[in-house]
């Protein structure tokens, strides 16, 4: 037989190193072969078959193909044809078996040159389109897609049962310089599990997870499946209208921080996890019941440690199969969209962990990280750093941020670990982090990322948010690229929740010697859209939770907590509340166990549920505590000076003058009679919240639903309440306009 094929080059097939296995596998024109201008070589490896035959998809003209080489290496020459044809191979192996295929190499690439140089310049928005694994239909025959991207591999393979995780058997085409790596493979259908074998240019051998994967294997498992997200039918066109065309920043936002694996769990069932469509029902009542307009989800992208509370992630594009499956996890958002909540997500941008199945070394080679430790490692999480210089990275993140939105309907990211990203130095000592082109230490190519980030999904999804929980002094978090801005919609109010967790974790008898912890964010409130927050990770590690933190006997415990919650409401900005929170869970969060349900039972518990469903309701209803959240304008103190009775007084105003409501904060366990509060209008002024009443659990000192004011100026105003004072209460008070 003629040989029409280089042996060096087959050997290179055999050996699985070959970065274009398509030149010498499938279907080839032999023009050259001794002047045959109708004849084609079709040539394939299975390293494990005895024998393989080409059957012609026209007629069923069958060919034996010739092995050529003892390890599995055929060829059958076919004459006297006017074209390319269609064909399957019938492979029979050494144990007797048998089946048929189309050959996978004798597709032409899919994706585009166009598609690439996207990718390649950092500019392919929904490359998830693209990259991964694609259930699809190519010259009409039903496949995958898979398209990876590994640039310093040598070869990289498709693996799976269905060749037996032989790597040799599908091994991928490189596109050219792109270092993206393709090949379809004919009946691979959904729920199809796979991953990549990379040989790297030291020769090393690594089986990665797909990095664009829509689905993953449940812990401790580690391969992708084949996914296709396209058959949910969505019911929220309603809500997704009304989000895209409506003003986030004068809506009220009230947030329950939520992690979905211990919220509640099924104990008759050895303590399972609930299923996303039970949450969908059991959570989404809950939320929607307790009067809160958002759920924010800690990372429910795919992870493989519990413990890492989903912060340590190796699947941006999947779904945790934890709870269930990427259409459980849609229908779990719709519920909550028809349900009026929106659904919040964290997302973790900053770094990923060293897992070998994940991207750290994807191919051998820095690929996602630095590879300098310096600039590559957290030393603080054990984790590295995302290289955000290079542009097939920045496309990675930012599409996966587009991703989110798109194929699940989110209404919001909550960036995690700004600050890290920010600072070059960030959890690093002298001599440990490398300086930026300046000498400093700000991270120009993570600004520049963020700041393309904010404007990508912005020029989408123009109703969506995104948050960055960002813990430093860093200027114009929230505000727009264009003026010098990051681009968030809103930054964690870090500051604040510092200062005001120090101050009423305080004995009372000590807080009038630190009142200006209660009081100072408000020199600053302005300066960004914030968002106050009461998160997962003040009620962990040692923090106590937060009915804990609060000094006193029993009664005072629930007595703070309430006042304390009632200032957080009346303070500008959003809000956000961890679950247990919102029922004062005495023990510290544990991701492995459910809240403490069962402590509603109580007076106490029940009483104080209720009253943080009546905050978030008083939080809606009022326009005045939403409307004008980052403006002065919004805001105005009565008097935030009283240190030695621990009372705080302030106003807050809607755009209308006459939208206002009085708050007024009593931080010590004192009845205060006769206290005399300034007020701008001569009206009746309408007690519309006492946290002090017998329904939240508290002694009933109050002003008998409302008071009429006095002639009396003080604190520069021309009329005054002369008020009953609850104990570590808060009373907010409405002036009634006819």
């Amino acid at each position: 037989m003629d040989i029409t094929v280089n042996t060096d080059e087959v050997l290179k097939v055999i050996n699985a190193e070959h970065c274009d296995p398509f030149s010498i596998l499938g279907i080839h024109r032999l023009d050259d072969l001794n002047n045959k201008q109708n004849s084609f070589a079709v040539r394939s490896y299975f390293p494990n078959a005895k024998e393989v035959f080409v059957i012609e998809a026209e007629g069923n003209t069958r060919h034996k193909m010739e092995k050529l080489h003892e390890n599995g290496f055929f060829e059958a020459v076919i004459k006297n044809k006017d074209g390319f044809f269609q064909y399957k191979l019938e492979i029979t192996n050494h144990d007797g078996s048998s089946y048929e295929t189309y050959d996978p190499y004798s597709f032409w690439p899919v994706l585009t040159g166009f598609d690439l140089h996207l990718f390649n310049e950092g500019n392919h928005h929904k490359i998830f389109e693209k990259l991964g694994a694609h259930v699809r239909r190519v010259n009409d025959i039903d496949g995958t897609l898979f398209a990876v991207w590994a640039p310093c591999a040598k070869r990289v393979s498709v693996i799976g049962s269905f060749n037996q995780w032989d790597g040799r058997r599908h091994q991928m085409r490189c596109l050219g310089s792109s270092g993206v790596w393709e090949i379809f493979i004919p009946g691979i259908t959904q729920g199809e599990v796979y991953k990549y074998e990379i040989k790297t240019s030291g020769n090393e051998i690594y089986t990665k997870s797909d990095p664009y994967a829509f689905y993953s294997e449940l812990r401790p498992n580690t391969a992708s499946i084949v996914y296709s997200l396209d058959g949910y039918r969505w019911d929220d066109a309603s809500w997704m209208s009304e989000r895209d065309n409506s003003n986030i920043f004068e809506k009220p936002v009230s947030i329950y921080e939520v992690h979905m694996g211990s919220w509640a769990r099924i104990p008759e069932e050895d303590h399972r996890f609930l299923t996303y469509r039970e949450l969908a029902d059991r959570l989404v009542k809950y939320v929607k019941e307790m009067g809160y307009t958002h759920i924010e989800l800690l990372p429910v992208a795919e992870h493989p440690f519990d413990g890492s509370w989903g912060y340590q992630v190796t699947g941006y594009y999947s779904i945790t199969s934890r709870f269930g499956t990427p259409e459980d996890f849609m229908y779990f958002v719709d519920k909550c969209h028809q349900g009026g909540i929106g659904v919040i997500m964290d997302w973790v941008p900053a770094h990923f962990p060293k897992d070998g199945h994940g991207l750290a070394r994807f191919d051998g080679s820095a690929v996602y990280e630095h590879e300098d430790r310096k600039q590559g490692e957290h030393p603080d999480w054990g984790t590295h750093i995302f290289n955000y210089g290079r542009h097939e990275v920045r496309n990675f993140l930012i599409s996966n941020a587009v991703f989110w939105f798109e194929k699940y309907h989110i209404d919001g990211l909550r960036v995690d670990a700004v600050a890290s990203m920010l600072y070059l130095d960030y959890g690093k000592k002298e001599g440990e982090w490398i300086p930026n082109q300046w000498g400093g230490k700000e991270n120009v190519d993570a600004i520049d990322f963020l700041r393309q980030l904010n404007s990508t999904v912005y020029s989408y999804y123009p109703g969506i948010m995104m948050i960055a929980e960002e813990s430093t002094s860093w200027a114009q978090v929230s505000k727009p690229p264009y003026v010098g801005g990051l681009g968030f919609s809103f930054k964690w109010n870090m500051g604040w929740m510092n200062d005001y967790l120090r101050y009423i974790s305080m004995d009372p008898i000590y807080r009038k010697y630190h009142h200006n912890l209660i009081t100072f964010s408000l020199m600053y409130a302005f300066s960004e859209n914030f968002v106050l927050v009461l998160s997962h990770d003040e009620v962990v590690h040692g923090k106590c939770s937060m009915i804990s933190k609060m000094p006193g006997d029993y009664w005072q415990k629930f007595a703070g907590l309430r006042v304390s919650y009632g200032y957080m409401y009346g303070h500008p900005g959003k809000k956000l509340l961890f679950m247990g929170g919102e029922f004062g869970q005495f023990i510290e969060w544990d991701y492995q166990r459910s809240l403490d349900w069962h402590i509603l039972d109580y007076e106490m518990h029940s009483k104080l549920q209720r009253y943080v469903k009546d905050l978030n309701e008083l939080y809606k209803n009022e326009k005045v505590l939403h409307q004008v959240d980052f403006s002065h304008e919004g805001f105005e103190w009565i008097d935030c000076n009283n240190a030695d009775q621990g009372v705080v007084s302030f106003i807050r105003k809607g755009k209308d003058s006459r939208d206002i409501l009085i708050f007024v904060c009593n931080f010590t366990p004192v009845v205060y009679s006769d206290y005399r509060v300034g007020v701008p209008h001569n009206l009746y002024y309408e007690e519309i919240l006492n946290s002090d009443s017998e329904i939240y659990g508290g002694s009933n000192v109050g002003n008998f639903g409302g008071i009429h004011p006095e002639q009396l100026g003080i604190h520069g105003r021309p009329y005054s309440l002369k008020l009953q004072l609850p104990p570590l209460g808060i009373i907010v008070l409405r002036p009634r306009f006819m």
